[in-house]
């Protein structure tokens, strides 16, 4: 499970969707442009949604559980990078585009 952390709080996410959002959010900020990204929450804060507006001059890290690079999809590339881009912003999903999950808390710092 890696950590993506942005203003003070910590994002969980496995670690092959957080390289999926890593790549897709660097393409984005070479582009000099700025985004939603949504994403569900895990039960253990409610189960609800949370969204963050990312841009280019932001703190963001990507902290990865693993020593390995995950096998990375062109399609799901391709599916994230076409909602960053849409009026709705970045929706966090998985391979098969059903809506991903944070895993266990969002903790600040």
């Amino acid at each position: 499970m890696g950590t993506l952390t942005y203003n003070g709080s910590r994002v969980h996410f496995d670690d092959r969707v957080l390289a999926h959002l890593h790549i897709v959010i660097i393409q984005q900020f070479r582009r000099n442009q700025s985004f939603a990204m949504s994403w569900r929450d895990d039960v253990a804060v409610g189960n609800g949604r949370s969204s963050i507006w990312l841009h280019p001059g932001c703190e963001l890290s990507f902290k990865f559980a693993g020593s390995r690079l995950p096998a990375i999809s062109q399609k799901w590339l391709a599916q994230l990078s076409a909602s960053a881009e849409s009026a709705t912003g970045l929706i966090v999903t998985n391979e098969d585009g059903s809506l991903a999950y944070s895993v266990g808390s969002n903790q600040p710092y």
